[in-house]
């Protein structure tokens, strides 16, 4: 659970803001003043520390200090009365997130500390799926990329001004996480975040969403709604996919950057907004700007600072780091004591090339997680698509007891039984390689039929897979890596039923 300290001489004031915290389920510990606050955060390690400003012994400003060199990363939040606001504005300038005046009303207190807490396990969290990151106030750098020092570098800065933001990079490798990041560590981290994910929404109703409607705009306009742009007003939208839009909301958008105004569908009046926009893309947009696909002044207005996210192979030295973090986050997630990971395994997740990026990378670990029997990762439990070649010379090993690990064992794919049969790869319940040999499918080689070789290559596939996991659809779809609605449509497709093989 997380743990606050509350440090105040005011013992009724402790009493009360300890007893809110307490029935929102946090751990919460008190000190009567300054050193002895900074005395508990020197022996116990706290995730938040409510501060008094003005104290005996010490101040509450010499605290922050002492607290912020001792743990960067631990939060405070500033307790004032109203006289003194301007002690609490320079408190945080030097590192306290925000301020609360007294009294102090429970409802506002938790609020701001569930705000807080949330930010900081975000930029925790991305410190991890980056492989560098500094938390704010500083702290060591995960990972030894040079390349994202300085993009983290530009990140710190760039939280702190108000310039539109155009994030590239493949998918999966974090985009939304820096969106994030530039919002929680910003001046805006009291007001709204906002995604809008621009490829997924229709055109006929992208207008609608960005800057709302009136009743009866359009058909199905049954109700005024507000928009995106007017729900983030004070805060940050995030416009991921900027790329997917089209010319006509291409000057929509520039009209919006550029006046901070829009009018919603269906109206005469114009609203004028205060938003920080932040986009993102996986796509060329020079190459688009070329094409007259994307509008060259918009490409410009959003790419004052752009920040490029480097892809997880161009950074693998920092999949150690990644892979103990989706390990930690698994075994709280599953309930499990998975202690680590083999060299084997490692050297095969370093081996992929990671199309999918970081992503890709916690969907193997996850499916490693739920294969795995033993309490460390083995090559066993890892997709085919990560440790194939494992899997065949695992299958080949179990026909002509070679070792799994002898680099000159012929491959499987050209491997035959006695009657000529190909041998069919498959995963038991622990993940290791099972084959299914000469009585499977047999190509028929007076019939060449693509069609009907398929089909009878599915059918015997379908059959072996079932057996295998005991007729359990789910285990059969996930172990064979066939989406469950396919699986079924295949089985109802050649008659197959799963009830014969339990």
């Amino acid at each position: 659970m997380l743990k606050v300290l509350v440090v105040d001489d005011d013992a009724d004031l402790r009493l009360s803001v300890a007893t809110a915290l307490s029935e929102s389920h946090y751990v919460v510990d008190q000190a009567k003043d300054g050193e002895e606050g900074i005395n508990r955060v020197r022996s116990t390690h706290y995730d938040l520390v409510l501060l008094d400003v003005n104290m005996p012994r010490m101040t509450g400003l010499e605290a922050l200090k002492e607290i912020k060199a001792h743990d960067p990363s631990i939060i405070v939040i500033v307790l004032t009365a109203f006289s003194n606001v301007r002690d609490a504005v320079e408190a945080t300038k030097e590192g306290a997130y925000n301020y609360l005046e007294k009294p102090i009303k429970a409802e506002n207190l938790v609020y701001i500390v569930d705000k807080a807490l949330k930010a900081q396990r975000m930029v925790r969290n991305m410190t991890m799926s980056a492989p560098v990151f500094k938390l704010p106030g500083g702290t060591d750098f995960i990972g030894q990329s040079s390349e994202m020092k300085r993009i983290f570098g530009v990140i710190d800065r760039l939280a702190r001004v108000d310039t539109a933001v155009l994030i590239r990079g493949e998918s999966g490798t974090g985009k939304e996480l820096v969106a994030q990041a530039l919002h929680f560590t910003g001046p805006r981290k009291d007001n709204r975040f906002v995604t809008i994910n621009c490829s997924a929404i229709p055109e006929t109703l992208i207008e609608s969403e960005f800057f709302g409607h009136e009743k009866g705009a359009f058909t199905g306009a049954d109700s005024r709604k507000i928009g995106k742009f007017q729900y983030a007003d004070g805060g940050t939208l995030f416009l991921d996919e900027i790329g997917d839009i089209s010319a006509g909301m291409q000057v929509k958008l520039l009209r919006v950057l550029q006046e901070k105004r829009f009018t919603p569908v269906g109206a005469n009046r114009e609203v004028e907004v205060n938003v920080r926009i932040v986009a993102a893309t996986n796509r060329n947009l020079e190459e688009m700007v070329k094409k007259g696909e994307f509008r060259e002044d918009l490409f410009y207005r959003l790419n004052v600072l752009p920040i490029h996210l480097p892809a997880l192979r161009e950074r693998k030295n920092d999949i150690d780091a990644l892979t103990k973090y989706f390990i930690e986050k698994f075994n709280q997630q599953h309930k499990k004591d998975i202690s680590g990971i083999t060299p084997e395994t490692m050297a095969l997740l370093k081996a992929h090339n990671w199309p999918g990026n970081i992503r890709e990378l916690e969907n193997v670990i996850e499916h490693a997680f739920v294969i795995e029997t033993e309490n460390v990762l083995t090559p066993a439990s890892l997709p085919g698509s990560v440790a194939g070649s494992y899997h065949k010379k695992a299958a080949l090993a179990a026909v002509t007891d070679l070792d799994p690990e002898v680099d000159d064992a012929a491959d499987l794919d050209d491997l035959e039984d006695e009657s000529g049969a190909l041998i069919c790869v498959s995963s038991s319940d622990s993940g290791a390689p099972v084959l299914m040999g000469g009585k499977g499918f047999t190509l028929d080689i007076n019939r060449l039929d693509f069609q009907a070789n398929k089909e009878e290559f599915e059918r015997q596939f379908l059959i072996s897979a079932l057996k295998a996991f005991k007729g359990r659809i789910n285990q059969t779809a996930l172990h064979a890596n066939i989406p469950k609605k396919t699986l079924l449509r295949k089985l109802a497709k050649y008659g197959i039923n799963a009830r014969e093989y339990v």
